[in-house]
């Protein structure tokens, strides 16, 4: 590649774009000065452009610390479409392979250099440095680095003395997912100055978020793959219900594949290859699938259950729309999950972190129950002040109906308490509607206060009412559906809290359509065009969003370039792509237009 040392140049040159978006320029810029920077940028805001144009325009190899193997050789396969010389030293090359990459490093050829926390800790490692120009170290997923972050790796915080050996070299920083909290102890950890934090913001406009209690996840899912259309991936809560979901799925005829990590190796990858490769493809998996895809053209993400945080929920959803076109996410939650979860609190997690667990799993059950704009809360949440509605979640869009359940969660709290907690939804239903069941009878249920002290409009909402007191932590489920108080009973029943039911709008049947299919979907020109590019990525082995994104392909069915000249000025058409691509795309256009040959300018 030509020595360019002006990032704007290396950026309309290389990546084919005119300009930077959003606060990149600031971070190229901080880089280009040595100086040190985390970057907080939601998915999608070109993240890893910040370290790639720095580490072609300033001498030396940049080295990327990256937390998975197959994100690397995602990125370096992304890397090498645009013609930037990349190599990754990891576990998954032999000898050969790893003594290449090293002298390639010696000799100066690597642009980029990408290794897992764990090798890069190492002395040795630093040695190989000793002697090779670095242009900046960029820790990539940093919220890794921090024990109060969602995806803690040890690894990670053995990193400071790499760092601290090269002390001339910028380093950067990057995450999409960190609170105010993780944000300052990844500064701490990486020697990075407070006022070296870039905080880009975390909204992500072109997803809307949807939330529905869980009620026949199986059809619901059904339902949304019969609506949406483009890549998908629905996060289930085990690898039984992975594999479950993903059989009843298919039977819808679209393609549904399992991921997780109980799957032989090489029908994992091969599973992972094809969702890489798949412009229709949808990826049922546990949350060991995700942080290793780069993968822009995903039109869904849906959870079959809660995530872990909302930070997960941020970082999961975000895996959708990566390349700005519109995309949706989906929650299906059970009153349940909550009770599993506080369970798993309380016995899993270290004492010292159950403080900050709980408080993020009531922020979790503050997202499901809001009645108010989802995008606002969840913003709220990473610190920022965002407007009170977005416009583009299911609540903006549909005002959900909310009512004032209050008395009738006093009575099935007071059922609870009466049958000594240690019975269901369905038996206090029973108790609290005064049916003479055998079970009340054999108990002595029908004697007591409560017995038949609800009218048939209160006994209809008993499930969304016990589903909000459970994910609000005023009822628990034992393993055995029995429910028993929490500590936000005690308020409800003494009249100190209120609780608000919100109310789903109720399902509708619809006839098939395609919400997510983004603009372009379905005419002519930009099909033909991806088709084109479907053949080249086949001849390159390259997923087909490795040679144009689709609002790279959608401008080019806008403007209609018949020349190569005319397809440069095309965003995202880059020097490299233009020679290798270029008089495919052009050759298309010409003959969608009818016209046969391909002129250079």
């Amino acid at each position: 590649m030509a020595e360019v040392t002006d990032p704007l140049a290396i950026l309309r040159s290389t990546f084919g774009f005119a300009g930077f978006r959003g606060f990149q320029h600031e971070v190229v810029d901080r880089v280009m000065s040595g100086r040190h920077t985390l970057a907080v940028m939601p998915t999608g805001a070109g993240k890893s452009l910040c370290y790639q144009v720095p580490a072609l325009a300033r001498p030396g190899t940049a080295l990327v610390v990256s937390p998975l193997i197959a994100l690397m050789h995602d990125q370096i396969r992304s890397a090498a479409a645009f013609g930037i010389k990349a190599a990754a030293l990891t576990s998954a090359e032999d000898g050969a392979e790893r003594q290449e990459t090293i002298q390639r490093l010696r000799r100066g050829e690597l642009d980029l250099l990408y290794v897992a926390p764990e090798r890069a800790s190492g002395q040795s490692f630093r040695d190989l440095f000793a002697s090779v120009p670095l242009a900046l170290i960029a820790i990539d997923e940093a919220h890794c680095v921090s024990e109060w972050g969602h995806d803690f790796r040890p690894d990670y915080r053995l990193l400071r003395p790499l760092l601290d050996s090269f002390p001339e070299v910028p380093r950067l920083a990057l995450t999409a997912t960190a609170d105010r909290q993780t944000r300052a102890d990844i500064l701490i950890q990486l020697g990075i100055p407070e006022e070296g934090l870039v905080l880009a913001g975390f909204d992500r406009p072109n997803i809307r978020y949807h939330v529905r209690p869980r009620d026949g996840v199986t059809s619901q899912l059904k339902a949304l793959l019969a609506e949406h259309s483009g890549p998908g991936i629905i996060y289930a809560p085990s690898r039984a219900a992975t594999e479950k979901l993903a059989e009843q799925l298919a039977q819808g005829g679209r393609i549904v594949l399992p991921y997780h990590a109980g799957l032989d190796p090489k029908v994992r990858a091969r599973n992972q290859s094809a969702f890489v490769q798949s412009e229709d493809m949808v990826m049922v998996a546990t949350i060991a699938f995700g942080m290793g895809i780069d993968k822009p053209d995903v039109r869904f993400v849906a959870h079959a259950g809660l995530p872990k945080s909302i930070e997960a929920y941020y970082q999961e959803t975000g895996r959708a729309g990566r390349d700005g076109e519109p995309a949706e996410a989906w929650l299906f939650w059970g009153a349940e999950d909550f009770s599993r979860a506080r369970r798993r609190i309380e016995t899993e997690v270290p004492a010292e972190r159950r403080a900050g667990e709980r408080q993020r799993l009531n922020a979790l059950a503050a997202l499901v129950e809001t009645p108010e704009c989802r995008r606002t809360l969840l913003l709220r949440h990473f610190g920022e002040a965002p407007p009170k509605a977005c416009g583009n979640c299911d609540n903006c869009l549909t005002a959900p109906t909310t009512l004032d359940a209050t008395e009738i969660a006093r009575k099935l709290l007071s059922a609870a308490f009466r049958t000594e907690m240690r019975f269901g939804i369905g038996h206090l239903t029973d108790v609290l509607a005064g049916r003479e069941t055998d079970k009340i009878l054999g108990f002595g249920h029908h004697r007591l206060s409560v017995f038949g002290i609800a009218n048939e409009e209160e006994l209809g909402l008993l499930k969304p009412v016990a589903r909000a007191l459970m994910a609000r932590d005023a009822l628990r489920a034992d393993d055995y559906g029995g429910l028993s108080f929490g500590p936000a009973a005690r308020g409800i029943l003494k009249g100190e809290d209120q609780l608000e039911l919100v109310l789903p709008p109720k399902r509708q049947r619809r006839a098939r359509r395609r919400d997510t299919t983004a603009p372009g979907d379905g005419e002519p020109l930009f099909d033909a065009l991806r088709a084109c590019r479907r053949d080249l990525a086949r001849q390159a082995g390259v997923p087909p969003y490795v040679i144009f994104h689709d609002s790279t392909l959608r401008e080019m069915a806008d403007r209609k370039p018949t020349s190569l000249a005319a397809l440069a000025r095309v965003s995202g058409v880059g020097e490299t792509k233009l020679d290798r691509y270029g008089a495919a795309f052009v050759e298309a256009i010409r003959s969608f237009e009818g016209e046969s040959h391909v002129e250079p300018s």
